[in-house]
């Protein structure tokens, strides 16, 4: 038998269920267009909480003219199929008037980190993201919001500025889920043909390519070019970039062509060697590879974790 969430639609309706659900309280923070990453979320905040709370929103501050805001996927009889008996007890799916009951004239500038990568391309998109994450936290207020590692850059933003502005809320990532050709779910891999589903594929194989070489003792550099090297292996894959961050605290230690490393936000010129920059001096840095490509007309990011070895630990497991 399943059991779907109870669904509100406005702020009042919201603020009233919330009064009952007493306990520790879960927030997953969604546009819609579940899929079973979504889902692991709501899995794992079940786990973790009392009460979770759902919210289904395209976010229109995040959109930036010729965006794809009006054809994003909006399925919510669907997703709340999906959401029956996975852990959540309230949805909020409200209107844009609801988030934005008067226009949007007040900003939240993340910093460097919303200039660069994602950032470069869509300037304005972390700014629009960081809004809606803080005004949804303060209307549901819960003791943790949970957010999918895929979206690896917009974790490590919300991070900072929930922390620098002092939100009461633990953020909690959760790890990518993939589909069995390794391919990350995404709401737009609906998008692809079944030919460009296949080509799809380059990317996770090409970070797996990323790990073996950090495993290998390759530096930033060196990650990158094994990267690039599957990708273009691949017909029809439009890489705009691949980058090697630090995965505590975002700085591009190495990227392709299209990631200016010196800019504003970027790594320090130090050496990844330096010890003052290792994570753990017996098991290297902890990094993160991500790559954005277009298949086609589709746009996929992608990223995986790996840990930076020094030259004496890459020597030392070779003996």
């Amino acid at each position: 038998m399943t059991r779907q969430p109870e669904l509100v639609r406005t702020r009042e309706d919201l603020r009233l269920k919330l009064q009952h659900l007493t306990g520790s309280r879960a927030l997953v923070m969604t546009m819609g267009a579940l899929h079973a990453g979504h889902l692991q979320l709501v899995k794992e905040a079940k786990a973790s909480a009392d009460h979770v709370v759902v919210t289904i929103f395209v976010n229109p501050t995040q959109f930036a003219p010729g965006e794809d805001f009006d054809a994003y996927p909006r399925t919510l009889d669907a997703d709340l199929e999906a959401l029956a008996d996975v852990g959540a007890d309230l949805v909020w799916a409200p209107q844009p008037e609801d988030v934005y009951p008067t226009r949007p004239v007040v900003s939240i500038d993340p910093g460097p980190i919303a200039r660069v990568l994602e950032g470069k391309t869509r300037p304005t998109h972390f700014a629009g993201v960081a809004l809606v994450c803080t005004k949804v936290i303060n209307l549901v207020r819960p003791d943790i919001a949970f957010y999918g590692q895929k979206d690896a850059q917009q974790l490590a933003m919300l991070r900072t500025v929930l922390g620098q502005l002092d939100v009461p809320v633990e953020v909690r990532a959760v790890e990518t889920v993939r589909d069995a050709d390794g391919v990350a779910l995404s709401s737009r891999n609906q998008y692809l043909s079944d030919n460009e589903r296949a080509r799809a594929r380059a990317l996770s194989r090409s970070l797996r390519a990323g790990v073996e070489a950090a495993e290998s003792g390759s530096d930033p550099a060196g990650i990158v070019k094994d990267v690039l090297s599957v990708l273009r292996e691949t017909e029809g894959i439009d890489v705009d970039y691949v980058a090697v961050v630090d995965d505590a605290s975002f700085d591009i230690l190495a990227g392709s062509d299209s990631v200016d490393v010196q800019g504003e936000g970027a790594a320090s010129s130090s050496s990844p060697e330096t010890p003052e920059m290792m994570t753990d001096s017996d098991n290297g840095r902890a990094i993160r590879i991500l790559v954005a490509a277009k298949v086609a007309t589709t746009r996929l990011i992608d990223n995986m974790g790996a840990t930076l070895t020094t030259g004496e630990n890459t020597a030392e497991r070779g003996r």
